[in-house]
Parts: C-alpha cells; sequence; structure tokens
C-alpha cells in the first residue's frame, strides 16, 4: 500500500511574517517540530523589513492572497465563479452567510473575505493536501476561514487574540463561534467572554502564547543583579497604540523627574500613534531623558532588556474597545530577571500578581504608576523577591514549548488524521 501523504494544517493568517506577532511564528515553528505539516496562506505581505531569526526555520509553504478588491478584482471574481460552477449548492449557502453578514454591518469587507476565499478555494487549496483550515484572529482571517469552509466543506477553527475578540460586531463573532470546529484563545479573561457569547456547543479553549524560555533567560549580567542606582533604566517594549497607555507612562516618568530621580527610558516600538508620542514626550520635557528606538529585532531587544534596572507598562482600554491580553513583553521581561510594573487591565492579572510576581496599578493613574515605580527602583528586599517569583512565575506556566504540545492535542482532538509527534519532539 503506498504511503497516505500526511495531512496538512491550513493557516490563515493576517499577515506573516509580523515583528508584533512572533508568538504565531513561535506556534507553527513548534507545531512543525511536533510533526504538524501546516501551509500559510497570509492575507497581507510583510509590512517590516526585517523579521526575526526563527522565522527562517519555518519550513510551512506561504502563498499570498490579493490584498485589496478593486485592483485584483478580475481575478478574484474569475476564481471564484470556478467554484460556484462546480459547486452551485456550496456558493449558495456561501453567498446567503455574506448577505447575512453584511446587513448586519453594512462593510465592504464582507465582499472582499468572500472573494479571497474563492481565490484560496479555487486556485491555493487543490493539491494542497490542506485538510482543515484555522485562523489567527477572529477578525478578517475568520471571516476567510468561515467562506472557506463553506466553500470548500472543509472545517475551520480560530485562535481569537485581543483587539480582534473587543472589536468585533458581538453577533458576527457569535456567528463564528457557532460555526467553528473549536475555538482558541490566549487568556482566561477572553475565553469567559466567549463563552458569554457562545451557545455552549463549540469548545472553547484557554491556552496561554507563552515564550522561548531558553531565550529569554536571566543570565546572571545586566542591571537587575546589583540593587539598580542612578540613573536609573527604563525600559517600554510596546506598538505606538492607543490600547498601550503609553501617555500614562509619560506622565508618569515626569512625576518621578519632578520627585529628583534621575532615570533614562528606552522605548522599542513603532505604530499609528508615533507623532503624538514623540510630541508628548517633547511637551512633557522629557526629551533629554526618553530615547525612541523603533521596531527592533528580538536579539538586540534583549540586550535592552539585560540593561534595564525596570519594565512599565500602561496598558488601558482604547476608546475603540481595543485592549492587550497578557502582552509578550511582559513575560519577556519576567523571564529576563527585570521586574515589572504594569496595569490592572484584561488579563494582565493572570500574569502579574500583585506584590509577589510585579505591581500592578489601575489605569490611566500616572501618580500611582509613579509610585509602584519609585517602589521597585528603591525597596531592595521587595525587589529581589519579585524578580525571582516573577521568573519562577513564567518558566513554570509560560514555557511556549510546554503550551504548544497542549495546543497540538486540541488540534489533534478537534481534528481528524492528525498523527502523533516524532520522536524527540520539543
Amino acid at each position: 500500500m503506498p504511503d497516505t501523504p500526511a495531512p496538512v494544517l491550513g493557516m490563515i493568517l493576517k499577515g506573516f511574517p509580523r515583528i508584533s506577532e512572533t508568538f504565531i511564528s513561535n506556534e507553527i515553528l513548534l507545531l512543525e517540530s511536533l510533526g504538524f505539516k501546516i501551509h500559510i496562506f497570509s492575507m497581507r505581505q510583510p509590512r517590516e523589513a526585517f523579521c526575526h531569526e526563527s522565522v527562517g526555520r519555518i519550513r510551512a509553504k506561504v502563498d499570498y492572497l490579493p490584498e485589496t478588491l478593486l485592483a485584483p478584482l478580475p481575478r478574484l471574481l474569475y476564481h471564484t465563479s470556478r467554484v460556484a460552477a462546480r459547486h452551485p449548492a456550496p456558493m449558495r449557502q456561501a453567498l446567503q452567510t455574506a448577505l447575512r453578514r453584511f446587513l448586519r454591518t453594512r462593510r465592504s469587507a464582507t465582499l472582499k473575505h468572500l472573494l479571497q476565499a474563492g481565490y484560496l478555494v479555487d486556485r491555493l487549496l487543490p493539491k494542497s493536501g490542506v485538510t482543515h483550515l484555522h485562523a489567527h484572529f477572529a477578525h478578517s482571517p475568520t471571516s476567510v476561514a468561515l467562506f472557506a469552509s463553506r466553500l470548500s466543506g472543509l472545517p475551520f477553527s480560530f485562535t481569537a487574540h485581543a483587539k480582534d475578540i473587543y472589536t468585533t460586531d458581538p453577533r458576527q463573532l457569535r456567528e463564528k463561534i457557532g460555526l467553528a470546529r473549536f475555538v482558541v484563545t490566549c487568556t482566561g479573561y477572553n475565553r469567559r467572554h466567549l463563552l458569554r457569547l457562545s451557545d455552549g456547543r463549540t469548545p472553547i479553549h484557554c491556552i496561554y502564547h507563552g515564550i522561548d524560555t531558553r531565550l529569554f533567560a536571566h543570565d546572571g549580567r545586566g542591571g537587575q543583579t546589583e540593587p539598580p542606582a542612578p540613573p536609573f533604566r527604563l525600559l517600554t517594549v510596546a506598538r505606538l497604540t492607543a490600547k498601550k497607555g503609553l501617555p500614562t507612562v509619560y506622565h508618569a516618568l515626569r512625576r518621578l523627574r519632578d520627585q529628583g530621580l534621575s532615570l533614562r527610558h528606552t522605548l522599542i516600538g513603532d505604530g499609528e500613534d508615533r507623532k503624538p508620542i514623540l510630541a508628548l514626550i517633547r511637551e512633557l520635557g522629557l526629551t533629554a531623558d526618553t530615547e525612541w528606538l523603533g521596531t527592533l529585532p528580538h536579539e538586540t531587544v534583549l540586550a535592552h532588556y539585560r540593561r534595564s534596572h525596570l519594565f512599565v507598562l500602561g496598558c488601558e482600554v482604547a476608546p475603540s474597545g481595543d485592549r492587550d491580553g497578557i502582552p509578550n513583553v511582559l513575560l519577556e521581561a519576567m523571564a529576563m530577571g527585570v521586574p515589572v510594573v504594569a496595569t490592572q487591565v484584561s488579563a494582565i492579572p493572570e500574569l502579574v500578581r500583585h506584590g509577589q510576581s510585579g505591581l500592578l496599578v489601575p489605569p490611566g493613574d500616572p501618580a500611582a504608576l509613579a509610585r509602584a515605580m519609585a517602589r521597585l527602583l528603591t525597596d531592595q528586599p521587595l525587589r529581589r523577591c519579585v524578580i525571582r517569583t516573577a521568573r519562577e512565575r513564567v518558566q513554570a506556566g509560560f514555557d511556549n514549548r510546554i503550551l504548544t504540545r497542549r495546543l497540538a492535542e486540541v488540534y489533534r482532538t478537534g481534528i481528524n488524521g492528525f498523527g502523533r509527534p516524532p520522536a524527540g519532539a520539543l
């Protein structure tokens, strides 16, 4: 008997690769080490000119869908019409679903997602070996997965993260949950929200992303080994966007400077709020005390962790409803031995236990944030306890190798035909 080809997991992503979504590339790499064969379908081309070193080790084939609607419309219509000719009943079902979803939101993106699904099913799925579709993020990637499932008959599932959950129309999200084979999300906070939306029939699993604890490891070097001395070196790694609460961080830094603390703050990251954030730094008179370095690869960020006395993040719920889950940068800092000050938002308390593995303050409160930062810089017994407990917390509950094994079992349970891991995996 000839060998049966291994089934392939079709992974639909918003963009690949992306510096800010390293947790996805790490997941793919670890799933491959567990014996999964993956084919990536990306809705957008890379937006950065570089990527993390680990991306280069991913073996999955990558195909890119047409990004926009107008310019590639002839191609999109051609491939979708071919699907309609071969499978008229599934196409009618997909069109009914698209009409229902459009009437809820009046968004033209629904048509684009249907046509992208038609392109995917006709142009990319044949001979790919894909037997299941899984989307990362509950908004547009899952919309494409839903329509591709309708057109192809393949089951789909999705991972819901943060913004995609809380800025999506609840009616649209409820429908996606009901049609999916299973749902994965990365925090208990998210899972409770999704369960409230669901009818209880679709399994919803909470599996943290975690980090590579071998890469982000405290090696006894850097600013954490001795009691810090002025100028204190503070670090923030974040997208420059509303939910990160960067104005609160900079107002807190101004308070610390007014209290006579000598400090140097480094901001790593970029985003749509770059101009107002940099303007705020100038308005607060902090230009000489801060530096903005833009987006950097992990290998460079590691050096900044090692030099830092404190990591600070001011997460909050944005006016749009957008919010973080558990920012991976908090895990990275804690694993590297950098004490963290953050806010009591979303699932952050699932990681940072106030007074034990870090300090938490209410969002949007610069005075409270400044007090917590000063405390972790000057209270040496607390600082030593927080550094030790935080590292233990990450190692015990957020090692991505262990968490990906759990995710693999979810896939194997929810998807027929996926085999066991090879000997020595992970």
